[in-house]
């Protein structure tokens, strides 16, 4: 009844959906890693953010390495900002606004300068391109509170003078005359003294994992649903075929319309009207020829 299916038709039906299949397993394992990406951020987020700060000399090589672990945690710095050093970075939106970041290195008192974001300046009105104002950051000794972040890709696009298109330490720390560490900045939360005017700090991220998983158990649901499609239509092929095969066997296909032999045919023959007549006057003890049988017969 299925053998159909192995025809090269049908054999390359099964391999087309076994390629779409795949293609759907592949998306939807890659939705499902980026789920635990997010995951690990979230675990971060919620492990890291509001715990107590620890001091700089207790954990000295945070800001060495881009540790996905540490991503979150505040730590006390103590130093000196560097405002010649101060750059602001480009196409910065905050809550649909948009904006720039401000970065500025704070040279600490023992070991390379760590690069603070101190926050967030909308976009200025007075000149294209650039912020109205940057607060100034305090001078002489500071204390700062600051979050670990992880440094940034370089972009493929230029920024003008005293800007920078993306948080790239590596390339910022090229453009200072001192050691800074490159593998993670600080995002400010809290400085002392604190100045009058500062940039906008940055809010506390989202906890959302993202619609991952469900876009992930879709891709896998369509996977399956080509397999079930396949087995639909050749369903619906077989019953097809078997109808056909009836036909034949009855007379009726187009391409054979001649009957076949009685011996070979099934009797689909319904009986006449007449027939039928005469076998519900049998049942009710009358005969062919209208008279009643006898209680013998």
């Amino acid at each position: 009844m299925y053998r159909f299916l192995f025809s090269a038709k049908w054999l390359g039906w099964l391999l087309l959906v076994a390629l779409l299949a795949s293609v759907c397993v592949l998306l939807g394992n890659w939705q499902m890693d980026r789920r635990d990406q997010a995951h690990d951020v979230v675990t971060a987020i919620e492990s890291n953010y509001d715990a107590d700060p620890v001091d700089f000399e207790a954990v000295p090589d945070i800001f060495a390495e881009a540790d996905d672990a540490d991503e979150w945690t505040p730590v006390v710095l103590r130093g000196e900002y560097d405002e010649a050093g101060q750059r602001v970075v480009r196409n910065r939106p905050l809550n649909g606004r948009p904006g720039y970041e401000v970065l500025v290195p704070l040279k600490l008192d023992s070991g390379p300068a760590v690069i603070v974001n101190r926050g967030w300046l909308p976009i200025g009105n007075n000149v294209a391109g650039r912020p109205d104002t940057v607060p100034a950051a305090p001078e002489g000794d500071v204390t700062v509170v600051a979050r670990v972040k992880p440094g940034e890709s370089s972009v493929d696009r230029g920024a003008p003078e005293g800007q920078l298109a993306s948080i790239q330490l590596d390339e910022y720390a090229a453009e200072l005359d001192y050691p800074v560490f490159t593998g993670g900045y600080g995002l400010m939360a809290a400085e002392n003294p604190a100045p009058a005017e500062r940039p906008v700090l940055m809010p506390k991220p989202a906890i959302d994992e993202g619609p991952h998983l469900s876009y992930s158990m879709q891709w896998y649901a369509f996977g399956v649903l080509f397999f079930v499609g396949y087995g639909y239509a050749a369903r619906q092929q077989a019953i097809m075929d078997r109808l056909q095969e009836e036909d034949e066997e009855a007379g009726y296909h187009e391409a054979n319309p001649a009957p076949r032999p009685a011996a070979q045919k099934r009797s689909r023959k319904r009986p006449s009207a007449e027939e039928e007549e005469d076998a519900v006057l049998d049942a009710q003890g009358f005969r062919t020829d209208g008279s009643l049988l006898s209680e013998r017969d």
